[in-house]
């Protein structure tokens, strides 16, 4: 039992994690949690997803700049059951279902002060080195991170809040609604999650691009009202624009890219309408040669988002409202045992007809 308070389930069994303990390998060991505090919760997870950043750091030990020198636990899209509280947690109780927001701010810089916490240097995230992720048994978590299923909204849903809270936080920052015609580009699992968060959020026509005949088959069945294949080539672009302008048959008032690559951002800022907006979600280059002179003279304002903020208690209500289903996006489930950790990476890395790979723990 923790200091002050409430145990509920079996403490005896020990906590396993999945570690990343070098490039391409994955070991399920011992992790040892941190002493809960008043303010905190243990939770049993039970559904975690895989997002491409998991990936990334399992081929390379590192995303951008976040390089992992020793053995991390892997993964952050998360929910799962209440097992024990702090002594000052008055909201949950054990046994309770919740989705777990996973970055914990410092609450004392200019940004978290602004209400720009996503923004924050001292953030603590699951998964980004040196803070270790969720992929596990249990995990320690303040308390107001946790969010209270609604009794319709399973575990898996609740571990998508996470993915989903980027395409709502893109969303907001680009002030869709009822009169903005969106065009996505890339249909990932993060534009899938965009293209369902702008038709939450009013979005009359949304049309989306890619270069994979699956993804946008998918994105047909998810709700785009028109699909364009487009190559890699960058010469295309010109040609590409003039089809993505015709499937809209209006302006297209904000682009979200997806992807981030000098194609699709080039694409974006050419396709985008005179006062439009383009939102780069995507980081796929970190530099990029684009048309920005003529984007300026059209008045095309460019806009950045990182992660999310305050989106959790949105996407819970889209999910209970059923404005948004997002258990399409889910292709492939696995157990946690070393052999389907190994699987459910592979899976995710290959591509091809997975978009969002779940573990059932």
């Amino acid at each position: 039992m923790g200091k002050g308070g409430m145990s509920h389930g079996d403490d005896q069994q020990e906590n396993m994690a999945a570690w990343l303990v070098g490039i391409n390998t994955l070991k399920i060991q011992p992790f040892k949690l941190p002493e809960l505090g008043p303010h905190d919760v243990r939770i049993r997870m039970k559904a975690v997803g895989i997002c491409g950043s998991d990936v990334h750091y399992l081929k390379a030990m590192r995303v951008a700049d976040f390089i992992v020198k020793e053995p991390m636990v892997i993964g952050h899209e998360c929910a799962g059951i209440i097992e024990e509280i702090g002594s000052e947690v008055k909201h949950l109780v054990p046994g309770d279902l919740v989705a777990l927001e996973p970055g914990i701010s410092c609450w004392r810089c200019e940004s978290c002060k602004e209400g720009r916490y996503n923004l924050c240097p001292d953030m603590k995230f699951f998964a980004t080195p040196p803070v270790h992720g969720s992929l596990a048994n249990q995990v320690v978590h303040p308390a107001d991170l946790c969010f209270k299923l609604p009794e319709n909204v399973s575990l898996e849903e609740g571990a998508m809040c996470e993915p989903l809270s980027v395409g709502v936080h893109a969303c907001r920052r680009a002030n869709v609604g009822p009169e903005t015609n969106v065009l996505v580009m890339g249909a990932g699992p993060i534009g899938l999650v965009t293209l369902l968060a702008a038709r939450a959020f009013g979005a009359p026509r949304i049309i989306i691009a890619d270069v994979d005949d699956h993804r946008l088959s998918v994105a047909k069945t998810l709700g785009a009202d028109e699909i364009v294949k487009v190559s890699t080539n960058i010469q295309d672009v010109a040609e590409e624009v003039v089809q993505i302008r015709k499937a809209m048959g209006a302006g297209v008032d904000v682009t979200f890219d997806c992807a981030g690559f000098d194609k699709t951002m080039s694409t974006a800022l050419r396709a985008t309408r005179p006062g439009g907006k383009v939102c780069l979600v995507g980081m796929g280059h970190d530099a990029m040669t684009l048309p920005l002179t003529s984007a300026s003279a059209r008045e095309v304002d460019v806009i950045g988002i990182f992660r999310y903020k305050n989106t959790w208690p949105l996407c819970l209500e889209f999910l209970r409202s059923g404005k948004i289903d997002v258990k399409p996006l889910i292709t492939h489930r696995f157990g946690f045992s070393q052999k389907e950790v190994e699987e459910a990476f592979a899976t995710s890395a290959r591509g091809g007809n997975a978009i969002k790979v779940m573990f059932n723990l």
